[in-house]
C-alpha cells in the first residue's frame, strides 16, 4: 500500500502526530570549507538491519536505516549498532526528541490538514469514490463524516496509519525512540528538518494527486498491515535490496517521490558532505526509505563525489 508504505520509512512527524493525537542543536549543517578528500562509504557488517559507515580520516558518520512504527515484539538492536550508537559523539535524526508530539505541533497538524473555507473532502470524490472511501472507513469503524474537514494528504495519513495502530503497531516502540533512549542524555542532538518543514512536504502536493493516493489507501486498507509487515521482515533481515524494490512500488508518482525522497535525500547527503569537515562521530538515524535504492543518500554521496564506496 503506497502512503503506508512510505510513512513508515520516510517521515517521522506524521507518524508521531497522528497517533499522538488518536541538551538539542538546530537543524543547520556545518558551514565549513570543503572536503579535499573523497571520504569511503562502506555497509558495517553484522546481522540485523543495514548500517552504513562514511568515514574520512577524522569523521566517522553512522547511517541507520529506521522504521517510525513497530510493533513491541520486533527485536532489532545488535552488537554493530549499539556500538556505533556509544562511540558516536551526537544523534542525527530526522526531527529534534519529542518533535510533532508537543501542542503547538499537533495543532500545526491540525491547522496544515483541514481545508476550511466550507469545503468537504467527500464533495470532492466521485461517487465511485466516495463508496470506496466510506467502505474503507467502515472497516476501521469510523463514520463516513469522519475525516470530512480533512484535507487529501491529511485523511491518507491517518487511514494509513490507523489500521496498524488497531494491529499493535506503536510509536513508542519505533526506532528512533529506541535510539533516544539508547544514546541517554549526554549526547548532542541535531536535527535535519522541522514538523513544519515535513508538513510542508505532503501539504505542498497537488491536489489531484493527493486524493489519487487516498483512494490508493482505501482501496488497499484490508492489506496494509500485511504489506508493512513485509517491509517490516525485509528491514530486520538487512535486506536493503527488498526493502527498496518494495519502496519502488510505492512511488509511482514522480512529484512524491521527488518531495518525499529525491529531494531530502540531496539535503541530507550535503549535510553529510559539511559535517565530514569537521572530526568526530556520528550516528545519524532517519526512514530507512531513504537508505535504500536509487537516488538514496548513498548514491548522491558518490555521485557528487563526496564518498567512494568500499
Amino acid at each position: 500500500m503506497k502512503f503506508a508504505k512510505v510513512l513508515s520509512v520516510t517521515t517521522a512527524s506524521l507518524a508521531l502526530a497522528v497517533t499522538t493525537a488518536c541538551s538539542t542543536t538546530t537543524m543547520d549543517a556545518p558551514q565549513t570549507a570543503a572536503a579535499t578528500s573523497m571520504a569511503t562509504l562502506e555497509r558495517v557488517p553484522g546481522d540485523g538491519p543495514a548500517l552504513w559507515k562514511v568515514s574520512d580520516a577524522d569523521t566517522t558518520i553512522y547511517m541507520f536505516g529506521t522504521i517510525h512504527l513497530l510493533p513491541k515484539d520486533v527485536q532489532w538492536q545488535n552488537a554493530a549498532i549499539t556500538n556505533a550508537l556509544a562511540s558516536s559523539d551526537s544523534v542525527v535524526t530526522e526531527l529534534m526528541p519529542g518533535a510533532g508530539e508537543t501542542p503547538e505541533d499537533q495543532q500545526m497538524f491540525m491547522t496544515r490538514g483541514m481545508l476550511g473555507d466550507g469545503r468537504n473532502l467527500r464533495e470532492m470524490m466521485s461517487a465511485d469514490q466516495k463508496t470506496r472511501y466510506e467502505a474503507a472507513l467502515a472497516k476501521l469503524g469510523l463514520p463516513p463524516a469522519a475525516f470530512d474537514q480533512f484535507k487529501p494528504w491529511m485523511a491518507t495519513v491517518t487511514l494509513s496509519i490507523m489500521p496498524l495502530i488497531q494491529a499493535g503497531y506503536d510509536p513508542t516502540a519505533g526506532v528512533e525512540k529506541v535510539v533516544e533512549t539508547m544514546a541517554g542524555p549526554d549526547k548532542q542532538r541535531v536535527a535535519l528538518e522541522t514538523v513544519e518543514y515535513q508538513l510542508g512536504v505532503f501539504d505542498g502536493m497537488p491536489e489531484e494527486t493527493q486524493l489519487r493516493y487516498l483512494m490508493d489507501t482505501a482501496d488497499e486498507i484490508d492489506n496494509i498491515k500485511d504489506q508493512i509487515d513485509s517491509m517490516v521482515a525485509e528491514w530486520v533481515d538487512g535486506d536493503a535490496d527488498a526493502l527498496a524494490a518494495l519502496m519502488n512500488e510505492s512511488l509511482d508518482d514522480p512529484i512524491v517521490a521527488e518531495r518525499l525522497l529525491y529531494t531530502r535525500n540531496k539535503n541530507w547527503a550535503e549535510w553529510i558532505d559539511a559535517r565530514l569537515d569537521q572530526p568526530g562521530t556520528v550516528f545519524m538515524a532517519v526512514g530507512a526509505g531513504h537508505l535504500a535504492g536509487e537516488k538514496s543518500v548513498q548514491d548522491y554521496l558518490v555521485q557528487t563525489n563526496v564518498a567512494k564506496r568500499r
